[in-house]
């Protein structure tokens, strides 16, 4: 695999310019790390082959290629490129966008309008693409670093295909360094460690990466080699790419789930050191793990709620840093326990029942009868009080007499549930045997 951005000129030309500047590719081959989209066989491949070029929508982290793509695609199909970004557009700016577009078409020039950040505009912004994109004014790249489905609206989404563009590997990356020593005619002054610990703190971000070499070589004294606390003292670390309210909050709760789901106490870890990381409020993951206990293992272990609340409490008591020990614990716990939706299934199915049977009245025999009349009406008549019968189970049916009786909760074969299993088919064995 080559590397995402190969050289455009000889060494020494033009070094004022940023490193990642310099290697930015001159053609779609040299765009590596996106072979799914520009390699042999890619979507944008495939496209280019046919002659046409609809609107897309280029989703993935910060420095995989957006820009670059955009641009090229531009140069490869004789479309003129124009570029806004959303931060800094508004429908008035865009207007002249389109007028010029239009204008431009007159004269035989086709425009290509690429959107950086075009997640960050709103509905009524988002909606005056749609004319110049359906009559072919313009054809729109939007980039963004969020999910479409969630930041773009319906009719932008049906008229704009999405591609996703994927992080850069930690080859890849190491390939840009490489790169990035063979322009300057110099090797990083990092030792194997150090090299790797950059390579991780570049967060599959290639720009970053580069970016982070010119900050060691700036820093960097002769004859001097960087050991990995050197380079991040140096360079101060770079925050994980993780934005409470957006993607990266939902996608780790979501992996942290699963992962607990999943009965992997390692990766469930994992994803709670990567959300406290990324400043992640710790009472968000314990309502999580209360959510988890319940959810995903009920009464197989009616103890994984008790320690998710627990955990919580101590939170609540010790603070931070302290109080996150007690949320690994539960972490661990519930990762561990025996896994069971019984319930939450026997929830949802005797809520939607419920809906369903609309306002049924219960069976008469376990109404209380406080009047004569209801009395009369046969109220509490026939009701069997289990203390007083045989094995405390009188086995008559409390369901509507119109609905039937009903089964929502099956419990599993697991945990605690085991025993409850056990129970249930007791009763059910004596219902069947008292004409329950």
């Amino acid at each position: 695999m080559s590397d995402l951005f190969a050289p455009q000129m000889p060494v020494g030309i033009d070094a004022t310019r940023p490193l990642a500047d310099r290697l930015r590719p001159m053609v779609l081959a040299d765009v590596v790390g996106q072979d799914h989209l520009v390699g042999p066989n890619g979507t944008i491949t495939r496209m280019l082959e046919t002659g046409t070029l609809g609107s897309l929508i280029f989703w993935g982290p910060p420095g995989t290629g957006k820009t670059t793509v955009a641009r090229l695609l531009a140069a490869q199909t004789n479309l003129r490129f124009e570029q806004v970004s959303a931060i800094f557009t508004g429908v008035a700016d865009l207007k002249k966008v389109f007028e010029t577009a239009r204008m431009r078409r007159m004269s035989g020039q086709s425009t290509l309008l690429f959107v950086d950040e075009i997640h960050r505009f709103n509905r009524a912004q988002l909606d005056s693409f749609l004319p110049v994109m359906e009559d072919g004014t313009i054809t729109l790249i939007g980039a963004t670093t969020e999910n479409p489905s969630f930041e773009l609206n319906a009719a932008m989404l049906s008229r704009a295909h999405v591609l996703v563009f994927k992080a850069l590997d930690e080859g890849a990356i190491g390939r840009l360094l490489e790169r990035a020593e063979t322009i300057l005619g110099k090797a990083l002054p990092l030792d194997a460690e150090a090299r790797a610990s950059l390579i991780g703190m570049a967060d599959g971000d290639g720009r970053s990466s580069l970016t982070l070499a010119e900050d060691v070589w700036r820093a960097a004294r002769p004859g001097e080699m960087f050991t990995p606390a050197m380079l991040g003292e140096v360079l101060q670390r770079r925050a994980p790419i993780y934005d409470k309210s957006e993607d990266g909050h939902y996608n780790l709760i979501s992996a942290l789930h699963k992962s607990v789901r999943g009965s992997d106490p390692d990766a469930a870890l994992y994803y709670f050191a990567r959300m406290l990381d990324g400043g992640e409020d710790p009472l968000f993951i314990a309502r999580r793990l209360v959510r988890m206990a319940v959810e995903d293992i009920g009464l197989a272990d009616p103890q994984a709620l008790v320690i998710a609340n627990t955990a919580k409490d101590a939170y609540d008591f010790l603070g931070s840093p302290e109080g996150e020990l007690a949320l690994a614990q539960a972490v661990v716990y519930v990762a561990t326990a025996p896994k069971s939706n019984a319930l939450y299934t026997a929830y949802k199915a005797a809520v939607r029942t419920a809906k369903e049977a609309g306002s049924l009245t219960p069976p008469k025999i376990i109404l209380n009868a406080p009047t004569k009349l209801m009395k009369a009406e046969g109220y509490g008549t026939g009701y069997l009080y289990d203390h007083d019968q045989p094995d405390a189970f009188s086995g008559q049916n409390y369901f509507p007499d119109k609905l039937g009786r009903q089964t929502f909760y099956e419990p599993v074969e697991r945990g605690f549930e085991r025993d409850l299993k056990k129970r249930l088919d007791y009763w059910a064995r004596l219902r069947r045997e008292r004409g329950g």
